[in-house]
């Protein structure tokens, strides 16, 4: 049975102020909860393991996490990530461990105060009483965490990420289908299951793009890849079309119409940074996204997809 360590927040015989004892099977001996926190640069929130009724927003919005001198840092948002704050995000506050509790003054939120229960060295629990919510972390040494993983983990929100996403390319493979009319996709984080798109010539402003159409969408993971979604569009009445998603890089995905052997690319118009309080334009218009557990259904890579890669490979 795994043993679940709390840090304890009282001051125990000989121990100094700035310092917790966890009970320990072999995870940690008589180490400070300063350095339980630090010991791993960055804390990747899994938040599909979130339990209880409550929520901490700062938490909630952030995918990772970081530690460092009495600062806490967090990446809100997956464009940039690993690069911007040298890969630990922007810093939204202070901490301290003093108490043997974790005290986090957020800049906008104020104070939060967690229990910190280890259930592993790189694996801990942040549990609120007051909002009765616990948040699961998992640790990661800044130069081997896999900032491009997180991409793909959390593409709904990826898409979100820009206002509007224009098509740049359409491949000479491919026989002619209804999406090659349209040139623009947003999906926006109201929720994580509507699309709009748009079939206006492509150079246009942004708040010059007419959507003529709102649909609905689901991601599925695809069995044995790592680095390849299926994106599903539903068109009423003609139904769904159903695309070979790859991200390219911060700004650009790579859409593989899998009925008609069709390859499209698509750049990000409008970053839309995600700041929680904030009463920047872009974020107050695109809305104050909170991260919702997903679900994706598994699915096995089309027959059809690999038949066309492979007779149109040299054509991409």
């Amino acid at each position: 049975m795994k043993t679940t360590l709390r840090l304890f927040g009282i001051l125990l015989l000989g121990i100094s102020l700035n310092s917790c004892v966890i009970e320990t099977n072999g995870y940690y001996n008589d180490v400070s909860l300063e350095q339980v926190m630090t010991d791993y640069d960055i804390w990747y929130v899994d938040y599909n393991r979130t339990t209880g009724s409550g929520n901490v927003p700062f938490v909630s919005k952030a995918f990772t996490l970081s530690f460092i001198n009495g600062r806490m840092y967090a990446n809100n948002n997956i464009v940039g990530i690993g690069f911007t704050g040298n890969g630990y995000g922007v810093q939204k506050g202070t901490y301290n461990t003093n108490s043997g509790f974790l005290r986090i003054n957020h800049s906008t939120d104020g104070m939060y105060e967690f229990e910190v229960y280890a259930e592993s060295p790189s694996h801990i629990r942040l549990y609120n009483a007051y909002y009765n919510v616990t948040y699961y972390l998992n640790g990661y040494q800044k130069n081997y965490f896999d900032f491009d993983q997180v991409f793909y983990d959390n593409i709904e929100y990826f898409l979100q990420e820009y206002f509007a996403w224009e098509k740049s390319y359409t491949s000479v493979a491919g026989s002619a289908n209804v999406f090659d009319n349209e040139n623009y996709l947003a999906f926006t984080p109201e929720n994580n299951t509507t699309f709009y798109s748009s079939v206006d010539q492509t150079g246009l402003p942004l708040n010059s793009i007419f959507w003529d159409y709102t649909g609905t969408y689901e991601v599925y993971d695809v069995n044995g890849y790592d680095n390849l979604k299926i994106l599903s569009l539903y068109y009423s009445p003609t139904g769904y079309e159903e695309f070979e998603l790859v991200v390219l890089n911060d700004a650009k995905i790579e859409l593989y119409h899998i009925d008609s052997g069709t390859t499209y690319k698509f750049n990000g118009l409008g970053f839309v940074q995600f700041k929680m309080g904030s009463t920047d334009k872009k974020t107050k218009d695109f809305g104050d996204r909170s991260r919702t557990k997903i679900t994706r259904k598994t699915v096995e890579r089309s027959a059809k997809a690999i038949e066309f890669k492979k007779t149109n490979q040299s054509l991409k």
